[in-house]
């Protein structure tokens, strides 16, 4: 049973209260989602404070995706240069993102990162 409270409020249901519906959690690394933000194309798939639109840039030689964004956490892969990452959030030295539109998720250290030239974005 719901009561008015004396400041005439909407009413408020008595007992426990719940956030019901799917609850889905992601395996680190496999999708662009952490606890505080994901990709934009995962909105209404997972529950997150943020939603990111992704800035593309291409990797340099010798660029390393680490679980984490330090130079001694785990390697996550070792990809070409010149591929694609798609980057979702810059903290310090180092951003977080994709390794192209379906690959592994980590962080690369900025200075791994290269500008796309402006003829690619137009094609």
């Amino acid at each position: 049973m719901a009561t008015v409270d004396s400041f005439d409020r909407p009413l408020v249901p008595e007992g426990m209260l719940a956030m019901t519906g799917p609850s889905v959690s992601a395996d680190p690394g496999c999708l662009p989602v952490r606890g505080d933000l994901a990709h934009i194309k995962l909105a209404g798939r997972y529950f997150v404070p943020h939603y990111a639109v992704p800035m593309a840039r291409t990797l340099r030689a010798g660029a390393v995706l680490r679980t984490l964004g330090r130079t001694d956490a785990q390697e996550v892969a070792a990809p070409a240069a010149g591929e694609r990452f798609n980057v979702l959030d810059i903290a310090g030295d180092w951003s977080w993102g994709q390794l192209g539109e379906d690959g592994p998720v980590g962080y690369v250290a900025l200075s791994d990162l290269k500008d796309i030239p402006a003829q690619e974005h137009a094609g």
